[in-house]
């Protein structure tokens, strides 16, 4: 790992001295990688920044954003520092500090961070409502009740501030109170999932069952990927005696993630409960493999493979309670009873004795026969048998045959957490196109759609070996490992070497556009796209990609008019505009915004000029029409746009993302009925997220 970050960190420095160390282009590329989440190689280019000029306040903010991304909340948090003391007031640094130390549970270091924040910023929203859940969680409830009083004064139509406040009530026990502000958050926002899921556990600790499954129904319709959702509403099934709908509602679960131990678990022991025992036993094998020391999973099992005749399988099982729990009453018993079914008379008498001397010294108040007392070990051992659920963390084996729900330190990451991230915008679906797509190496892989994107003009390319790794084409985008990032800049030699060597071969040239587009480097990424083109006019993917590249320039450059340095994270460290922007950002006087018009109508200009070219030389490339018409949809010409996903349709009738994104935009014309038949047709080929459009548009009509 050190040889790699040296390495990526020498061929940073190769590259920039040639530019004699140009920081502000450099710093402008890591902001590049920044905004477009590659947050591991942004932190390669500002560590070259501030190696360059140390003195510098900006490089240590940006990197510390990049941290906090990366969950390195303590470098993060040393980083703000440093930034500040080289500009005591970039606003931004408070913040971004102040998030730092909540993750880290140092919240009297976040408040004053939050509180100077404040004196610079009277009134921001997102620094307010931070504040208030760091007196939360530091249980400083008065606190945080007046920082609501004046977060509800300031911004009363604002959702989230009651839907904190019912959390923070729901903590301190008053669930009247509670459900009163999740009434309010809901009357706000009708479409914000968590919302309903917080309000059904304040239903179901309330024994609303009926309440809390209507509100799991509707956050499972608006988001339909959280598993959270699906394993309460597993619980509340079960509670109301519907046991094919909770077990429906497990594997559900385990459809989306194979390895979820609550679901695998839980769904054993209703498996147990039916007489399924064979699958149970290979649902708790899972929970096992991936936790060896759950010794509720191993006791269950060996109750299952007693019921099952595999007794010595059971007593192997028992061994490794009893050994961790060498009082258990109920162990001794059990075993007692795997040895006598395999005529191990003695060994069984053994054991039955042993419990009952155990259970004859707890009832007069003794000691156990091994280390301890079966209350110590066991703490909630005389806790009232009515429970049938038990947190996660909970080790208690009395608790065996219950089922697990989350902690309620993970309910109150839940309930706090986006906002402490400052990323409370994502929680929810937002109703943005399917993102254009791009020739790379590299993709996320979706566990809901598995497809891949195929096109014969690549297979060609591909087919000819000039480049090191094989192309792809995608619209999700992986970000570069450091191995990755390393390779990339090592790339970027190899090809200018044979560049020197062979300055018209436009595959060379092809293929450093490619690396620079990969480390986030757009002007040479386009530079070199240029000359691919001058020396093979009939060069499709490089007009391709010279689109989709000056698009990414473009939407980063328009964020840049717009937002002088203290906005550049729009105060929720949300370093994309295409995302909701947060209250609180600077509005553009009318010169910036004469100069942003100008510039995105010259730059759509020549981005339409590249897809065009791409369809004059290939009109089977459906994702030139695809791209083009998300850039019309930018442009609010839904008419061409829709023109131009159904020339993409026409040619690929299982095209999702197209019928996702016409939808969309039939939608903005006011043509509901189509507009949603081809959310239903996205929704059926794979993106899941048309569901919740629709509901809204269901529930909105």
């Amino acid at each position: 790992m050190k040889k790699a970050i040296l390495f990526i960190l020498l061929q940073i420095y190769a590259f920039t001295l040639v530019a004699q160390i140009n920081t502000d282009r450099v710093l402008a590329i890591g902001r590049n990688a920044l905004y477009f989440e590659d947050y591991v190689l942004s932190i390669q280019y500002f560590n070259q920044v501030i190696k360059s000029k140390p003195w510098l306040a900006e490089p240590y903010f940006y990197r510390a954003v990049a941290k906090i991304q990366l969950d390195d909340y303590k470098g993060a948090e040393e980083d703000c520092s440093l930034c500040l003391q080289r500009n005591p007031f970039l606003v931004q640094a408070y913040y971004a500090r102040g998030i730092a130390r909540q993750s880290q549970d140092l919240f009297d270091g976040a408040i004053q961070d939050y509180e100077k924040g404040l004196e610079f910023k009277p009134g921001d929203r997102q620094m307010m409502v931070n504040l208030a859940v760091a007196y939360i969680q530091k249980k400083d409830f008065d606190g945080a009740e007046k920082i609501f009083e004046d977060l509800i004064t300031s911004y009363p139509k604002y959702s989230m501030s009651y839907m904190t406040r019912g959390a923070m009530y729901l903590e301190k026990g008053d669930t009247i109170r509670a459900l009163a502000d999740y009434d309010s958050a809901i009357e706000l926002d009708p479409y914000y999932a968590p919302v309903y899921g917080n309000r059904a556990i304040v239903r179901y600790q309330t024994n609303d069952l009926d309440g809390a499954l209507t509100d799991l129904n509707e956050a499972i319709r608006l988001s339909t990927r959280e598993t959270g959702y699906y394993i309460n509403r597993g619980l509340v099934r079960y509670q109301m005696n519907d046991l094919r709908g909770a077990m429906a509602d497990y594997d559900q679960v385990i459809a989306m993630e194979s390895r979820n131990l609550i679901a695998h678990f839980n769904r054993g022991l209703l498996r147990f409960q039916v007489g399924d025992n064979n699958r149970a036993i290979e649902d708790f094998d899972i929970v096992i493999e991936e936790e060896p020391d759950n010794y509720m999973a191993y006791y269950n099992r060996a109750l299952l493979r007693l019921e099952t005749g595999d007794n010595f399988g059971a007593i192997r099982d028992f061994d490794v309670v009893l050994n961790q729990y060498p009082n258990f009453i109920p162990g001794y018993y059990s075993r007692a009873e795997a040895k006598r079914k395999m005529n191990d008379h003695t060994g069984a008498d053994r054991d039955y004795w042993t419990a009952y001397e155990i259970e004859k010294n707890m009832k007069n108040g003794g000691q156990g026969v091994a280390s301890g007392n079966l209350a110590s070990q066991n703490p909630s051992y005389n806790e009232e048998e009515g429970e049938n659920t038990r947190e996660q963390s909970d080790t208690n084996i009395n608790k065996f045959n219950r089922l697990v729900v989350y902690d309620k330190e993970e309910e109150r990451k839940s309930k706090y957490q986006s906002e402490v991230r400052g990323r409370v915008q994502d929680r929810n679906v937002r109703v943005d196109l399917e993102s254009q797509f791009i020739i790379t190496y590299y993709e996320k892989p979706d566990p809901v759609k598995k497809l891949v994107y195929y096109d014969k003009t690549i297979e060609a390319y591909n087919n000819r070996m000039v480049l090191p790794l094989k192309l792809r084409l995608t619209n999700e985008e992986a970000a570069l490992t450091e191995d990755q990032i390393a390779e990339h800049f090592a790339s970027i030699d190899e090809f200018s070497f044979k560049i020197d060597e062979q300055p018209t071969n436009a595959d060379a040239y092809f293929g450093r556009a490619l690396d620079f587009m990969l480390v986030q480097d757009f002007a040479e990424a386009i530079s070199d796209f240029d000359k691919a083109i001058d020396l093979d006019p009939s060069f499709s993917l490089a007009f391709f990609n010279r689109a989709v590249v000056r698009y990414k320039q473009l939407d980063y450059t328009l964020a840049q008019i717009s937002n002088e340095l203290e906005d550049i994270s729009s105060l929720s460290l949300n370093l994309n505009p295409s995302r909701p922007v947060t209250p609180g950002r600077s509005t553009p006087d009318a010169t910036a915004n004469m100069a942003r018009d100008n510039k995105r109508a010259y730059e759509h200009e020549l981005i339409v000029r590249d897809y065009d070219m791409v369809i004059r030389l290939n009109p089977e490339f459906i994702y030139a029409y695809f791209n083009r018409g998300n850039l019309r949809c930018a442009q609010r010409d839904y008419r061409a746009a829709i023109q131009d996903y159904n020339e993409a349709i026409q040619r690929d009738p299982e095209f999702a993302e197209a019928y996702f994104n016409r939808g969309l935009a039939r939608l903005s014309q006011g043509d509901a009925n189509r507009g949603i038949a081809d959310l239903s047709k996205a929704g059926e080929l794979g993106i899941i997220n048309a569901y919740s459009i629709i509901k809204r548009m269901t529930v909105s009509n």
